[in-house]
């Protein structure tokens, strides 16, 4: 009996070899042939091969879907009213057939599912629902576009009935565009540390892409703050944050985010936004709580004991962006508290480990603007300041031009607080020729008129 199906079993192995093998190499045939249309352009006569593989060999390759959703979208772009739905439903199953076999890129694909959702008019419901998917899956793979779609739907939903839906999802959010933020600003420093005149073309395409990615993260980020503006206020934020501290006191997640709000939001005066910061130096002693804490150290004016927190966070954190953004919270503070020469210097240690950093250099950029009256004694000097300021927003605009707009309003103000020309005869003072500011700012100008 065993002997038997020994026989039967290499029977069935003999007839069936042949047919898997043709198969196999029919796939391979046919999807050779599509691709090539397909790269030709010629969708319709990549069509019945593409189809052939979509059926028959759904696993042979990712190019079956990422080149086929071009010809999906070929039919659906030629298709006759009547045929429209047809075509859509042919673009979904590309989409869903290659999640099944490659979920590798599930979240882009569920995030291109809902652009394409919105693109052929789907509701409002169906839309969200998509991106609910995306970010659920992967919040970093949302296309700046729909992060703001799904954030104002969110802003919609529930910014009456339980607001912080809305800022949890905000928060969300924002960590995962400061996550996308560091890795494309990563690849950034890593072609501007080549030798610039041996640049690749690749490099150059790489850098400009990559750049046009974080200016429309800064778009976003402006949009998504311009919509929460109205209820983000210290008026809402202090009783909400209240309300919900004593169920979060030991959740370091929550005590981080509220922590983050109110901080950005200037709510740093109020009692509570220090019991908020201690707790959250307890349940989570990490580089960014301490940077907090030495915060509110510096409000009480226990400033060796706030550096030591600075330097021990700066110390703990492995990461070079994130680091550089500790340094950058720490020269804010330091700011705010009038040791200008100290934050500028901690914005060039942030510098060090982001070039393309461009907020220190615009944070540089304000403090000299806000030392034009103590650093000068006559207009000249006060205005001459302005050039100085002037040249650190130029700086940033240049590195990083995701900054692009807000650097642009720095520029605009001070170019209009130049010394005119009139103001450099009368001091006998020529355009174009050095000028040497004293006080903390020790630097030296090329002199410019505002005419």
């Amino acid at each position: 009996m065993k002997k038997m199906r020994q026989i039967i079993a290499l029977l069935f192995f003999t007839v069936s070899a042949p047919m898997v093998f043709s198969q196999a190499n029919d796939c391979n045939i046919k999807y050779n042939l599509f691709k090539g249309d397909v790269k030709a352009k010629k969708y319709d006569a990549a069509y019945e091969n593409w189809m052939w593989c979509m059926d028959n060999c759904p696993t042979l390759s990712v190019n079956i879907y990422k080149l086929g959703i071009d010809i999906a979208e070929h039919k659906l772009e030629t298709a006759t009213e009547a045929d429209k739905k047809v075509a859509q439903d042919l673009v979904m199953r590309v989409y869903t057939q290659r999640m099944e076999h490659f979920p590798k890129d599930k979240a882009d694909i569920l995030d291109k599912i809902a652009s394409f959702k919105a693109e052929i008019g789907a509701s409002d419901e169906e839309v969200y629902s998509w991106l609910e998917k995306a970010f659920k899956e992967n919040p970093t793979e949302l296309s700046p576009k729909n992060i703001y779609r799904y954030f104002d739907a969110i802003l919609q939903k529930h910014k009456d009935a339980n607001p912080q839906i809305v800022f949890d999802t905000y928060d969300e959010v924002g960590e995962a565009l400061e996550k996308s933020r560091a890795e494309y600003s990563k690849k950034i420093d890593i072609i501007n540390a080549k030798d610039s005149t041996s640049l690749s073309s690749r490099d150059k395409k790489n850098r400009k892409v990559y750049q046009q990615i974080l200016t429309n993260f800064a778009i976003v980020e402006g949009g998504l703050d311009a919509k929460l503006s109205a209820i983000s206020t210290c008026e809402n934020l202090i009783p909400l944050n209240k309300k919900n501290f004593e169920a979060n006191k030991n959740n370091a997640v929550w005590l981080k985010r509220a922590v983050s709000r109110m901080y950005n939001k200037e709510c740093t005066d109020d009692p509570f936004y220090d019991t908020l910061v201690e707790a959250y130096v307890h349940a989570d002693p990490s580089p960014q709580a301490s940077v907090f804490y030495a915060g509110i150290l510096m409000k009480k004016n226990e400033v060796n004991k706030a550096m030591e927190y600075f330097k021990r966070a700066v110390d703990q954190e492995t990461d070079s962006y994130k680091k550089a953004g500790h340094l950058l919270r720490v020269a804010q503070i330091l700011g705010k508290k009038g040791r200008k020469s100290e934050a500028r210097s901690y914005c060039y240690q942030a510098l060090k480990e982001a070039p393309t950093m461009g907020s220190a250099y615009l944070l540089i950029s304000g403090l000299y603007a806000t030392s034009a009256n103590s650093c000068g004694d006559d207009v000249v000097s006060k205005r001459m300041v302005y050039v100085a300021a002037l040249n650190m927003a130029v700086k940033a605009k240049s590195v990083d031009p995701s900054i692009a707009r807000q650097a642009d309003k720095y520029i605009n103000t001070y170019l209009t607080n130049l010394p005119s020309k009139k103001d450099l005869f009368i001091a006998n003072v020529e355009v174009g020729s050095t000028f040497k500011i004293g006080c903390w700012i020790n630097e030296t100008v090329r002199v410019r008129s505002k005419d």
